[in-house]
């Protein structure tokens, strides 16, 4: 039997992108209707607003440690987590988490390398650009990041953070992040990094100006991968 996926969710969109990401593309492994099983669990979302508003990031961590704790008595294996901010919050989690993580970012970076992509722009909210959640994994891979201007991060976080978080897309969104990524592209980048799981509703290969890297379904590709293959 494949393991047991835990995802600790944190907002709604994202979550659901990475749960329908494992079910139905665990057909592909295991035959028609097929998928591990997973459990999801999440506190609300006004609750890590209210602690990342005022960088708490140790208290974001209790919260993902709780979770951790209901999917491991839910039966998980390991645990991910569909939601690239509050990786920084990883650091208080990992050693005393009731099951192993994989890490988004990790994911992304080694995705990256695979591709032989060597420059990567990083969109997210401004809480995860202005962050070394990125740069360090990346780093760790001898890829290169760059960050959206001061400007950009305000404009690109506000989107998230008032609409794609809501469900709402707006054709303006796509507009402002083409633009943001063809500046990057003329910067010398080769890729760009969707570091928030909303960003996907907007921006994929068909429409944006750089290869994208989806945070959101790399990291569910990669659960499904371990579940199957570490059974």
């Amino acid at each position: 039997m494949p393991q047991h996926i835990g995802i600790v969710g944190c907002s709604a969109e994202g979550a659901a992108l990475c749960y329908r990401t494992v079910c139905l593309e665990g057909a592909e492994w295991l035959g028609p209707h097929g998928h591990p099983e997973v459990t999801l669990h999440s506190f609300s979302f006004a609750t890590y607003v209210e602690r990342i508003e005022r960088a708490d990031w140790q208290g974001v961590g209790e919260l993902m440690i709780a979770s951790g704790h209901k999917l491991a008595q839910a039966g998980a294996d390991f645990l991910i987590c569909p939601d690239n901010t509050i990786h920084q919050a990883l650091r208080y989690v990992e050693l005393r988490s009731p099951r192993p993580w994989l890490h988004i970012a990790g994911v992304v970076a080694q995705e990256a390398s695979n591709r032989g992509f060597r420059r990567l722009g990083v969109m997210g909210t401004r809480w995860l650009v202005d962050s070394e959640v990125y740069p360090a994994k990346l780093a760790e891979r001898g890829l290169e990041c760059v960050r959206p201007r001061d400007e950009e991060r305000d404009e690109i976080h506000r989107i998230i953070m008032e609409e794609l978080v809501e469900g709402t897309v707006k054709p303006e969104q796509i507009a402002y992040h083409q633009k943001v990524m063809t500046r990057m592209k003329k910067a010398g980048c080769d890729a760009a990094v969707l570091g928030c799981t909303e960003i996907p509703l907007i921006m994929t290969d068909a429409n944006s100006p750089l290869p994208v890297l989806d945070s959101t379904r790399l990291l569910a590709r990669a659960a499904l991968r371990r579940a199957i293959e570490e059974n």
